[in-house]
């Protein structure tokens, strides 16, 4: 999400974006913004800093953020990633931080190790996902990558069909279709992949899957009311995390889960999905994100933001 890559594809989607990097420090930033409140800042799963970094090397890029976002009369900076040096400049300045209302990206991911055989994968599998998987291939399900320049937009619009058919059976929110193709368009082939399953012809299960340096993420995925006993997306997560170790992948991320968490509304709403992503390793454990913060830079803009957030979650 901190890629050129993305952000183009953010652009052409319509958002506005800035860049604040240096050597060892990267913050794309997108540009929100809401009605009465006005603009906002989001760095998503940002900013990046190396590890050795100077703490008045990170001071000075944290104050042109801050800087920037004045510039441009943004109230608040949303950061994902709120650590020790950033925390530390921050209250050292005299800068309001606060938990943001919600987090942008889950706080929680579920990511095992591909960097060995197929067989040990399977074995750290849970028995009924290993027995999905093997029961949607004697069953026929096939597994298809969709070339974009050979197979066309037909199969594309019918896995942005899937989507939206998944998103009205489970009571979620998916992004618009235009989203979706943009990323398609924009986001390199050897980097976005997308997988259908297909049964008696007919496509019933799709996914997005990123291939970025060394980890391989499932992005997005959707599945038919129709045929689910068939159990196409166990099989197809295990053909994804196959093609992922080809491609030199030796991690593979199946993006939010929710463990143990505060939120215990989440956690229920997730359960289904927690449950099915877990099955493919009893070892691993969640991945912890610091959660989204905000770094306010115009205190009134903020308090009538979380106040029309407050009225918003009563109603």
């Amino acid at each position: 999400m901190q890629s050129d890559s993305w952000i183009n594809f953010q652009s052409d989607f319509g958002i506005k974006n800035h860049n604040i990097s240096d050597r060892n420090f990267w913050s794309n930033i997108l540009e929100y913004e809401l009605p009465l409140v006005g603009k906002y800042f989001y760095v998503p799963r940002g900013p990046v800093t190396n590890q050795d970094i100077e703490q008045r090397e990170i001071e000075s890029l944290v104050g042109d953020l801050i800087e920037l976002a004045k510039i441009n009369k943004a109230g608040w900076i949303r950061i994902d990633n709120y650590n020790q040096k950033i925390e530390k400049i921050l209250r050292d300045k005299g800068n309001k931080v606060f938990k943001a209302p919600h987090d942008m990206q889950p706080k929680q991911i579920f990511m095992i190790d591909i960097d060995k055989s197929e067989e040990e994968i399977l074995a750290e599998m849970k028995p009924k996902t290993r027995y999905n998987i093997n029961l949607a291939g004697k069953k026929g399900v096939k597994i298809k990558l969709i070339e974009k320049s050979k197979d066309g937009p037909k199969k594309i619009d019918k896995f942005l069909d899937l989507i939206e058919e998944t998103g009205n059976r489970k009571g979620l929110v998916f992004h618009p279709r235009e989203y979706y193709e943009k990323m398609l368009k924009n986001i390199a082939d050897e980097n976005l992949k997308l997988y259908v399953a297909v049964y008696k012809n007919k496509i019933i299960a799709g996914a997005l899957l990123v291939i970025y340096g060394k980890i391989a993420t499932y992005l997005h995925g959707a599945s038919g009311s129709e045929d689910r006993n068939v159990m196409a997306p166990f099989l197809l997560q295990w053909e994804m995390i196959k093609e992922a170790k080809r491609m030199g992948a030796s991690k593979y991320d199946f993006g939010g889960i929710s463990v143990d968490e505060e939120d215990k509304s989440r956690q229920e709403r997730w359960a289904g999905v927690t449950r099915f992503k877990r099955g493919f390793s009893k070892n691993a454990k969640p991945v912890e994100f610091s959660g989204s913060y905000d770094i306010v830079i115009y205190p009134i803009k903020y308090r009538i933001y979380r106040i029309l957030q407050k009225i918003k979650n009563v109603l």
